[in-house]
């Protein structure tokens, strides 16, 4: 596998792969395709947004095309993206207004957003070797907040390349929407159906749904602070 190679140099690995990471060669060669398609979009490795000292992790999937390739920007420009970052602002995760843009001012407060998977797979679906092989910087993304105290995984995937990450075996979390296992050390990881398009539209996931998960990581946090 791609990430064992990595490991045998001894050097860390970064939090944020570079933006040419070349780990995966479907993706890779996607990527060469949608330089040549979109020349004016980002075409790499999304990396992570927020605040370095965040309580709370967001894990998406995986860059949309139209999305956080084009944007840079985990979330922004993409239909998933105006639930998500409504509700996080709703809930006093965000300062600013978002726009859809990466430079539209937004700032989160204590809240990171990454993905499972940095770069933008064919048909939005990675396959099991590239989850694996970006496991490492989704470890490294963990292990680089010391303040965190909650893990939102949005949708299974998501979640069970968290718990690779965690060393949580997946039988002992199983997947479920607005379900919160202890990760220990203080941190939770909380589950939610990902804000997809298809997810909202077909109502497997309601606006009322979201918000119920973030009500229960924000009362998680008043507790502790409490």
């Amino acid at each position: 596998m791609a990430a064992s190679k990595r490991a045998k140099t001894d050097e860390p690995v970064p939090a944020e792969p570079p933006a040419d990471c070349g780990l995966c060669p479907r993706l890779v060669s996607f990527r060469a395709e949608n330089r040549e398609a979109y020349p004016d979009y980002f075409n790499g490795a999304a990396p992570s947004f927020g605040d370095p000292k965040a309580r709370l992790l967001i894990v998406g999937l995986a860059p949309g095309l139209h999305g956080a390739n084009r944007t840079a920007r985990p979330f922004t420009g993409d239909y998933a993206g105006d639930l998500l970052y409504a509700t996080l602002g709703k809930f006093g995760f965000s300062e600013g207004d978002y726009d859809a843009r990466p430079d539209d001012g937004l700032r989160l407060k204590g809240a990171m957003i990454t993905n499972a998977v940095r770069c933008v797979p064919p048909q939005n679906k990675p396959v099991g070797a590239e989850i694996k092989t970006c496991r490492q910087f989704l470890t490294a993304r963990i292990e680089a907040l010391p303040d965190l105290e909650a893990i939102l995984c949005l949708g299974r995937i998501s979640h069970d390349s968290t718990l690779a990450a965690l060393g949580i075996k997946a039988k002992d979390a199983p997947f479920a929407h607005g379900a919160e296992h202890d990760a220990g050390g203080g941190v939770s990881v909380f589950d939610s159906y990902h804000c997809s398009r298809y997810n909202t539209n077909t109502r497997r996931l309601t606006p009322e749904m979201f918000e119920s998960v973030f009500a229960a990581i924000r009362a998680k946090f008043d507790k502790c602070v409490g």
